[in-house]
């Protein structure tokens, strides 16, 4: 029995130090950006159910990673301000700024996001082990712990990481229930469901569609299964679900306070779930409903949960504003995912990746196994759900769940031309095998050298990335602290400001500094962020004139313009 164990401790020490260099890379950055745009809004919303016991700040996204976000600045003193909901902004740059400790509350908030981070790195091994040896699922998770998107949004106390991390859990912990059916499974099951739903509502589809994906499989694979007679299997399988569909419950209800109320009574005539989804209009099921809810009691988390449900259906509905080669757009485009994931992805990782799990659709089919077909088909539903229903193209960072199904993928190339090198006779063959590896491996880390810019890092496709993708993937206001300094260190006595993002600019200690108005031509210092630059591209095209005295980060642009007429 100890052979084993002394046979994985050199792979699980190796996975710990790559887990260790992916979220150091990621924390040594943390001193270099200021917040960026949405860090404020989670961790107000966090630290309100720490402190108040009250969800009421943008319930689109559920609470489970802002709690995460939360914890270590509440653990610090920080509270929350009442400012009044639902936009949580003002309230988290209050927390921020408003007690002298916005250092070391952001610091203590990014490394809440930290485990998840671990966890996205773990879990890339753990999927890839269903198809590769250790070796080959250690060299997975060493791509995902390397690759600049994973690297720049796992630095900061967002959601996107913790989203994609938890999914990937759930996503096992469902194969592993499939393959076994045992009631111990299904509570993993049903508890990393609502782990990955309270984090974030994206979840639900993804979660949802993998999960099919998988059921689909396992029933495509089911006649070279043995197992239990069927209709135990099948007993097995409903007790597993009602056990399941329970501890996700329990996960949210805990989530969201752990409250337990009545949905309407005399004072509460109306609810905002119950008529998401009974109707807003009387009739027979209506009615029955409005009855029912006011003599039994419910979680809170569930009108919440249906509520985030709502909101985030409005939202996709009514688009967002999104930036693509040059447009604005509010509904988006079906082909932005394509070209984010082109642009934002090492080009080994990449081309490697789409091969790998083109190779394991061949090796599936070939052997009529699921498991090798488990990370391609899970690839190609989450991209063409977020690709034909997202109306909400706001970066790359929406599909980060992809980087761990692509590093696989490119994993597998790598163990085959290894073991091609192996195979192979002639030595200038061998030679010549070992030298592309080698040089797909330096091509890979290489980005690694763009640090501490892992957030705006774009491959070689796009060498000049602000006239494809800037918002979340370029700037996301994250350079304002390296403007302050650049400031400072040439001594500018004023400046013209054309910036957009959620710094608090009276705190953040600029020179006297005024907003640039609308069509105005000015002399002086002025500075220009990309992403105030493609919202209102008209306004700065007086300012092509001049060059930049210097580019501050990888996003504003700091100008000299001479007094003139």
């Amino acid at each position: 029995m100890a052979q084993p164990s002394l046979a994985r401790a050199p792979t699980l020490i190796a996975l710990v130090l790559v887990t260790l260099l992916g979220c150091g890379l990621a924390a040594s950055t943390w001193r270099v950006f200021g917040h960026t745009w949405d860090e404020p809004e989670h961790l107000a919303a966090g630290l309100a159910l720490l402190d108040t016991g009250h969800y009421d700040y943008d319930i689109q996204h559920p609470p489970l990673g802002r709690l995460m976000l939360a914890l270590g600045p509440y653990l610090a003193g920080a509270r929350s301000q009442g400012t009044p909901p639902p936009d949580g902004k003002p309230e988290g740059i209050k927390i921020l700024y408003g007690s002298g400790h916005y250092d070391e509350y952001l610091t203590l908030a990014r490394a809440g996001a930290l485990p998840f981070l671990a966890l996205l790195i773990v879990m890339t091994y753990v999927w890839g082990r269903t198809v590769l040896g250790r070796g080959g699922a250690l060299f997975a998770a060493l791509l995902v712990a390397s690759a600049p998107p994973i690297l720049g949004h796992g630095a900061l106390a967002a959601l996107d990481v913790p989203s994609a991390a938890t999914c990937l859990l759930a996503l096992d912990a469902i194969r592993r229930w499939l393959d076994s059916g045992r009631l111990a499974r299904a509570l993993w099951m049903g508890l990393t469901l609502g782990l990955a739903i309270g984090t974030k509502l994206s979840a639900l589809p993804f979660c949802g569609l993998g999960g099919l994906v998988l059921l689909a499989l396992h029933c495509w694979e089911g006649p070279s299964r043995a197992g239990p007679a069927e209709p135990v299997r099948r007993l097995e399988w409903v007790g597993g679900v009602l056990l399941a569909t329970l501890a996700i419950g329990v996960v949210l209800t805990f989530a969201y306070g752990g409250r337990i109320i009545y949905l309407t009574d005399e004072t509460h005539k109306f609810n905002q779930a119950l008529g998401y989804l009974f109707g807003y209009a009387p009739s027979p099921l209506h009615d029955l409903a409005y009855r029912v809810f006011a003599h039994v009691p419910v979680p809170e988390a569930f009108q919440w949960v249906l509520g985030g449900i709502q909101a985030l259906q409005v939202h996709n509905d009514m688009g967002h504003l999104s930036y693509l080669f040059g447009d604005l757009e509010l509904h988006g485009w079906r082909y932005f995912y394509i070209v984010a994931l082109a642009v934002k992805t090492p080009l080994p990782l990449l081309v490697a990746g789409l091969a790998g799990l083109g190779m394991l659709v061949a090796r599936g089919l070939g052997t009529r196994s699921a498991a090798p077909l488990a990370l391609p088909k899970l690839f190609v539903a989450i991209f063409l759900f977020v690709s034909l229903f997202s109306h909400i193209n706001i970066g790359v960072r929406h599909v980060l769940v992809l980087f761990p199904l692509l590093a696989i993928g490119a994993a597998v190339v790598a163990t085959a031309l290894v073991g091609r090198i192996g195979a192979t006779a002639s030595a200038p063959q061998r030679h010549a095998l070992a030298a592309a590896l080698g040089l797909a491996v330096v091509l890979e880390l290489s980005p690694l050298a763009a640090w501490p810019d892992y957030l705006p890092w774009f491959n070689v496709l796009a060498p000049h990335p602000e006239r494809i993708l800037v918002d979340s993937d370029l700037d996301w206001g994250q350079d304002f602290r390296r403007l302050v300094a650049a400031l400072h260190a040439r001594a500018v006595p004023s400046v013209a400001l054309a910036y957009l993002g959620t710094a608090d600019l009276p705190h953040e200690g600029l020179p006297p500094y005024r907003m640039l108005g609308p069509d105005e031509r000015t002399s002086g210092w002025i500075a220009v962020s990309e992403l105030a630059r493609i919202h209102a591209p008209d306004r700065f095209r007086w300012l092509d004139a001049y060059a930049p005295v210097e580019r501050v980060g990888r996003t504003i642009d700091l100008y000299y313009v001479p007094p003139g007429p």
